[in-house]
C-alpha cells in the first residue's frame, strides 16, 4: 500500500460522466456498469447510497429509489487514468431491472449464468 494521500484527479469525458461499476464488497462480483457525474459521486459521499447519472432520462439517481434495492457504499475506489470508479456497494435485493442479482447475468451466447433473485413485475410499475 502507497502512504500517498494525494486525491487523484477524476477525468470526466466532454458529456461531465464517468463510467461507474458497482461490484459486490463481500463477494467480488460485478453488479453493473453505469455512469456518474460529480454531483452523483458527492451525493453518494454524503449520503453513503450509491448515485448514478441516468443518460436515457438525463437526471440523477439514486440506486433503488424505486425499488427498495438500494446499494450501501462501502468504498469508492478510482483508476490508475482517473477515467473511471469503483463502488463497493452492499446490494440489498438485485442489482438488475430485469430482476437478477447483477446486470451481467447472461454470456454472449444468451446462456442464462446469473440468479434470478425478484420479479420485476412485482417492484416496478
Amino acid at each position: 500500500m502507497s502512504s500517498d494521500t494525494a486525491a487523484p484527479t477524476l477525468e470526466f469525458d466532454e458529456d461531465g460522466l464517468l463510467p461507474a461499476v458497482a461490484q459486490d464488497v463481500d463477494s467480488g462480483e460485478v453488479l453493473m456498469l453505469a455512469y456518474v457525474t460529480r454531483e452523483a459521486i458527492e451525493r453518494t459521499r454524503e449520503t453513503g447510497l450509491a448515485h448514478y447519472y441516468s443518460r436515457s432520462r438525463e437526471e440523477l439517481w439514486q440506486k433503488g429509489q424505486s425499488s427498495d434495492h438500494v446499494q450501501k457504499t462501502a468504498e469508492i475506489r478510482v483508476d490508475c487514468d482517473g477515467d473511471a470508479v469503483l463502488y463497493l456497494v452492499e446490494q440489498a435485493g438485485g442489482a438488475c431491472h430485469t430482476g437478477y442479482e447483477s446486470c451481467f447475468y447472461r454470456t454472449l451466447d444468451g446462456d442464462i449464468v446469473g440468479d434470478r433473485v425478484f420479479d420485476p413485475e412485482d417492484v416496478y410499475e
